[in-house]
């Protein structure tokens, strides 16, 4: 009875709560002449203030027009930007910002949705060693960590020096699928001096707690390292879970001028890459055991970044170059 009650106390709230806001909807385009589209359009920077309210106000509104304008195909939008001011009354002519304004917008929603859907393609497609592209990315991540190394054979323990947990690579990117490997190959390809000093501290880690000579009295001999390609693959499951759930809308939204297209989710996932080294090494685990705990400490905090509207993860990292447009 008690649960009913909560229920029906909640279910009240919420009508209640919504009739309020379509009040204060209606009583503010009275006294502004303006729709909410132009009050945010006008009112809010460009950037993920902005479009992160656009998109609330479309998907929360009861007209059927705004409700599917957020998953309209790229090429509809303009269309539905004539639709919209139509619907609502609004004069190309006398304001003409509020059309490139909304355009922008859409172009960033509708582009984030996309985005999933590529990503997820990737993610569901398995390593296929009779696949002569997977073959050939696979063996240029080799070249582009271990430039100076020749692989001996494609079946080999070598792979282990790179972080992959046996002889054949192809096993390990279960959990991810070619996102794995794409993400891994962008990041050696597109930073490598980052990416290859990162896989030098991940096999001889730097401790940052102690000094040289404190380790040797404690009888250690370096930090504890980790595996670098497993890592990676792991860090690109953060970044897809980042993506998927809309935490990392505020991060696009605010480096990606249009579209946010596959190249800006590599260049994040550099980012974090790049971001959970350090971290690991400031956390200085007493072993790998503990790499869920720091990893989710991680998460954490980039969840907490993620929260100010005005953040950007990495508006000046070199793998982002030409990418980003603020």
């Amino acid at each position: 009875m008690k649960h009913f009650l909560r229920m029906l106390i909640q279910v009240c709230l919420y009508f209640y709560c919504k009739f309020l806001w379509r009040c204060m909807k209606f009583v503010m385009r009275k006294l502004t002449g303006r729709c909410e589209l132009q009050r945010i359009c006008y009112g809010t920077k460009p950037g993920a203030s902005r479009t992160m309210k656009i998109e609330t106000s479309l998907r929360d509104s009861k007209s059927k027009l705004l409700q599917t304008s957020v998953s309209v195909h790229p090429d509809a939008i303009e269309k539905t930007i004539d639709d919209i001011m139509e619907l609502k009354k609004i004069n190309p002519d006398i304001n003409p910002q509020l059309g490139i304004s909304l355009q922008a917008c859409l172009l960033q929603i509708v582009g984030y949705r996309n985005l999933i859907a590529d990503v997820e393609k990737l993610r569901r497609e398995p390593y296929d060693s009779d696949n002569p592209q997977h073959e050939e990315m696979l063996l240029k991540l080799w070249e582009f960590l271990k430039p100076n190394t020749p692989l001996e054979s494609r079946i080999s323990k070598q792979w282990c020096e790179i972080g992959f947990q046996g002889d054949d690579p192809k096993t390990d990117f279960r959990g991810m699928g070619l996102l794995g490997l794409y993400n891994l190959q962008y990041f050696a390809e597109r930073d490598a001096t980052v990416a290859q000093q990162v896989l030098s501290d991940s096999v001889h880690p730097k401790c940052s707690k102690f000094s040289k000579i404190e380790w040797e009295k404690k009888k250690m001999d370096k930090a504890i390292g980790y595996s670098f390609a497993i890592v990676g693959i792991n860090i690109t499951d953060l970044a897809y879970n980042l993506l998927v759930s809309g935490a990392l809308k505020t991060h696009f939204y605010n480096i990606a001028p249009e579209a946010p297209t596959l190249p800006h989710f590599q260049q994040t996932f550099c980012y974090l890459m790049h971001e959970f080294h350090k971290f690991w090494i400031e956390e200085d685990p007493m072993d790998i055991m503990e790499f869920n705990r720091v990893r989710e400490k991680f998460r954490k905090r980039i969840i907490k970044q993620l929260q100010n509207p005005d953040m950007a993860l990495c508006p000046h990292f070199a793998a982002s170059e030409g990418l980003i447009n603020m």
